[in-house]
């Protein structure tokens, strides 16, 4: 037989998962937020125009705090 054995790191298997699944819904959130936020100003961030009367400023990064 061979010597072969694979030893998992649970721990670390669910810390990584926890991390992945947090930064892919902070992600989403904050796409979801700017998406709304054109919507609302009619405009992209940036973007200049005489028709509308809002504006889309930028953003800072916020850190997602989760448990």
């Amino acid at each position: 037989m061979s010597g072969n054995i694979i030893q998992l790191n649970e721990d670390l298997i669910k810390n990584n998962l926890k991390d992945l699944v947090r930064d892919s819904v902070e992600e989403t959130l904050n796409a979801l937020l700017d998406h709304e936020a054109n919507e609302l100003v009619n405009a992209e961030k940036y973007e200049r125009s005489g028709d509308r009367k809002g504006y889309h400023s930028g953003h800072y990064d916020r850190n997602f705090t989760t448990t």
